[in-house]
């Protein structure tokens, strides 16, 4: 879709779930799993949807319509056998088809990070979501010296993706119309709702 990425999973996908990264990403799904609001019905966008692991479990919880989109076609391939019945697509987090206020709640997880137009996002997520839908931001989290080690090293190689607090997230999306309802953390993965104001 020519957007700029750091780094690239199409040929990790088939083998993703199983993988290092999907061990290591299982962390941030339980924490998505267990605080995303949802009932029968919903309308839920899987915002960097990967192989379609979040859609699944969510749709397990309640009678949800998924959708997700993903700049990596393989990662959609797996997203579409896992999540049959729901519609996913190639496009980026900052320009998509949806309507206006078409979603109930949006997730991101283990995407915030990677996105490289952070204002662009934002500012799609605040067209997309209903007057107080709900917006999940799971992404790592890492002690200050860490953070900015990788923060700065990210820098350093030209890399887009960049680690950030909760604080620092709430501030990113507050000039958008969002308030902050509230953070959790679990060892390295913390999440952040928001609610479109």
């Amino acid at each position: 879709m020519g957007e700029k990425r750091d780094f690239k999973f199409d040929k990790k996908a088939e083998k993703y779930d199983d993988g290092y990264e999907g061990r290591f990403s299982e962390k941030f799904y339980e924490l998505v799993i267990e605080n995303v609001s949802l009932s029968d019905g919903m309308n839920i966008l899987d915002m960097g949807c990967g192989t379609g692991t979040i859609l699944y479990r969510l749709s397990q919880k309640c009678s949800i319509n998924g959708y997700g989109i993903d700049v990596e076609e393989k990662m959609l391939e797996q997203a579409r056998k896992k999540c049959p019945d729901m519609q996913t697509m190639n496009c980026s987090c900052d320009s998509t088809p949806f309507d206006d206020g078409s979603f109930d709640g949006i997730v991101a997880c283990m995407a915030y990070h990677h996105f490289p137009d952070k204002d662009g996002f934002s500012k799609e997520c605040a067209r997309l979501l209903k007057k107080g839908g709900r917006l999940y931001i799971a992404d790592p989290k890492l002690p200050l010296p860490l953070r900015k080690a990788v923060n700065t090293a990210l820098e350093i190689h030209k890399v887009h993706g960049r680690i950030y607090t909760a604080d620092e997230v709430t501030a990113n999306f507050s000039e958008y119309g969002f308030r902050k309802v509230y953070d959790k953390s679990d060892a390295y993965a913390q999440i952040i709702c928001l609610e479109r104001i």
